[in-house]
Parts: C-alpha cells; structure tokens; sequence
C-alpha cells in the first residue's frame, strides 16, 4: 500500500511519539473488540427482561460502538501524526467523553438488564 500524501509533508516526528501513537491506536482497536465481545455476551448470558427488546437494543447499541470505533481510532491515529509531523499541537477528540458517557449507560443498562425480572 502507498503512504499518503500528509505522511510526507512537515518533519519526521520522534520514532517513540509515532509508536507511542500506534499503541493508543491499538488500546482503541482492542476496546472496539471488548464492545463486540460485549453485544455477544449481553445477548447470551442476560436473562429476557420485562423491558421488552432492551437486551436486543442493548446488544445492538454495543456492536455498532464496537464497529465504528475502528475507523474513529484510525481518523484519531492520523489526526495525531498529521500534527506531530507538523509541529502542532495535539488535536481535541471529543471520543473520550463519549465513550466514559456510554460505558456508564451501558452498565447501568445491564445492571438493570440482570435485576430486572
């Protein structure tokens, strides 16, 4: 595969800034499969509740995060060497925010899942 065009602009950044970007890229990758593994296991191991279809939605709402997160990552991963390769500062990512926002809906939502008959 070709390098595209930015990865030749600006000066090469440090070889430990761009590894120490590839591992938080890698943490997001492996936090996308924690999702999937999740929508797998609320599906299998919650029992059906009263709330009628939440389990499914849950379930759902965990697969979509897990798969979307992937291209997030790569879109943060090049917005970072874009800036290191540049000398600017590294970019705000509202991505923290939202997923500490959903991890904590989501457990709420399996604790209610799990206690509800």
């Amino acid at each position: 595969m070709r390098e595209p065009a930015w990865y030749r602009a600006g000066d090469e950044p440090d070889y430990r800034f761009s590894l120490a970007n590839e591992r938080t890229f890698l943490a997001w990758i492996r936090t996308a499969l924690a999702l999937l593994a999740g929508s797998v296991a609320v599906v299998q191991f919650l029992p059906p509740s009263a709330l009628s279809g939440m389990r499914d939605l849950l379930a759902a709402v965990l697969a979509a995060a897990g798969s979307a997160l992937p291209a997030a990552a790569y879109l943060r991963w090049v917005r970072v060497q874009k800036a290191m390769r540049l000398g600017r500062g590294l970019p705000f990512t509202p991505l923290l925010a939202v997923m500490a926002v959903g991890a904590a809906v989501v457990g709420v939502g399996v604790i209610l899942l799990a206690v509800l008959p």
